[in-house]
């Protein structure tokens, strides 16, 4: 083995691990949904709020995130914050009440909120900025694994133990990846351009949302992921049970291929990504190009159909991940001392509307189906067609907003 592919699997092989970890706790309600209502009496409301607060923890540490990341190095910060991630899960194990699951969703949104930005901040440390858009596509596949892992394996871990259990062994996983993170990753001085005072810090941020290319995209990045994330980290099971009629395992194997769809969209969509601005195709446009397509998919999922369902939602799964492509080409348009804030800035707008999303979803759902009885079609169907008209608008605003009169840097 090289010594330069060692050291990338010294970075690489953790911080990856860790986004599993994150990607398998975002994902796994959509699995246990029918023993949380079973067990709690949860409704579609109230699953949506449970499962949304991952998100609202999630976000509302992305802007300090960043400012730590960028002052303390990713090895350090993401370590941390797993410890937090473990004592949630143990909260949610024992847990009686639908508070004490929001309770510890909570700390596990707040405890993984490092994963995936940690990981960008560690590339943009080691590897050089060509190779930003293949090795996050492959950091984004593992966090595919981790949604396989959130499926027909978890469903299968459900014959020998409850969702109780499931998140007893969670929490130590979570311990685990973070002394992963502690004694394989290597230290790295943290480069000193750029601003060190802490008022400083903060001014850039305001920097980023102010930034012509950050107003252009981050739109359309956001309503596209906040629907992915959304639908792919709930709804989806429910809506195979309630619109398409499929039994309990026939869902799990579904969001399997979802899953595995998305593995294969994260590896292939950053690696055409990264070959096609080789070609002088800028990065943003291959997102763009990705996002349409995925809205085509959700347009067909709207129609209620009868005929390829399964491959609807493969197609779903595997164009969904284009929007990451987005952070990549946001990050060529500000200094690599930056990149932490960066990409923390856009993950706290997708976190914050993932959360609206998901819990709009569950409320719609409930407003729209019989009193007492199974969440019914039309509120699926209005659900996903508002989040796809949000979309819509946000490519028309790429396209055509004002903000795009003077196009500026690399988006």
């Amino acid at each position: 083995m090289s010594r330069h592919f060692s050291s990338f699997l010294r970075v690489f092989g953790p911080f990856a691990a860790g986004y599993f970890l994150s990607y398998l706790f975002r994902v796994v309600n959509a699995v246990i949904a029918p023993d949380l209502i079973h067990d709690i009496g949860a409704s579609s409301s109230q699953l949506g709020m449970l499962t949304a607060t991952y998100f609202l923890t999630f976000a509302a540490f992305q802007l300090p995130l960043g400012i730590l990341l960028d002052r303390f190095g990713p090895r350090r910060v993401e370590a941390m914050l797993l410890v937090v991630a473990a004592f949630g899960a143990f909260v949610f194990s024992r847990a009686e009440t639908i508070w004490g699951l929001v309770c510890g969703r909570a700390l596990i949104g707040f405890g993984v909120s490092a994963c995936l930005m940690a990981a960008f901040k560690a590339y943009t440390m080691w590897f050089s900025r060509e190779r930003w858009p293949l090795i996050n596509g492959f950091q984004m596949a593992a966090g595919g694994l981790g949604a396989l892992a959130a499926t027909t394996p978890v469903e299968m871990i459900l014959h020998y133990t409850d969702w109780r259990g499931l998140f007893a062994g969670l929490a130590a996983l979570s311990l685990i990846i973070s002394g992963l993170i502690v004694t394989l990753v290597p230290e790295k001085e943290i480069a000193s351009v750029g601003d060190t005072d802490l008022r400083a810090q903060l001014g850039s941020v305001w920097e980023i949302f102010t930034n012509r290319d950050f107003l252009r995209i981050a739109p359309l990045a956001t309503s596209s992921q906040a629907t992915f994330l959304s639908i792919q980290g709930l709804w989806a099971g429910p809506w195979l049970t309630h619109v398409a009629g499929y039994d309990r395992a026939a869902v799990a194997n579904i969001l399997f291929l979802v899953a595995l769809a998305m593995v294969g969209g994260f590896i292939v969509m950053g690696s055409l990504a990264a070959r096609l601005a080789r070609a002088g195709i800028k990065v943003a446009t291959t997102a763009v190009v990705g996002m349409t397509l995925f809205m085509l998919f959700q347009l067909a999922l709207v129609t209620n159909p009868d005929h390829f369902i399964t491959l609807i939602w493969i197609g779903f799964g595997f164009f969904g991940t284009s929007g990451i492509i987005s952070y990549a080409a946001l990050n060529h348009s500000f200094p690599v001392h930056l990149a932490g804030r960066v990409s923390t800035a856009i993950n706290l707008l997708v976190f914050v509307a993932a959360f609206g999303g998901q819990w709009f979803i569950g409320w719609l759902i409930d407003l729209l189906s019989p009193v007492g009885g199974q969440p019914a079609a039309p509120g699926f169907n209005w659900a996903f067609g508002l989040l796809l008209a949000a979309e819509l608008l946000s490519l028309l605003w790429y396209l055509f907003g004002p903000v795009n009169k003077e196009r500026v840097g690399s988006v």
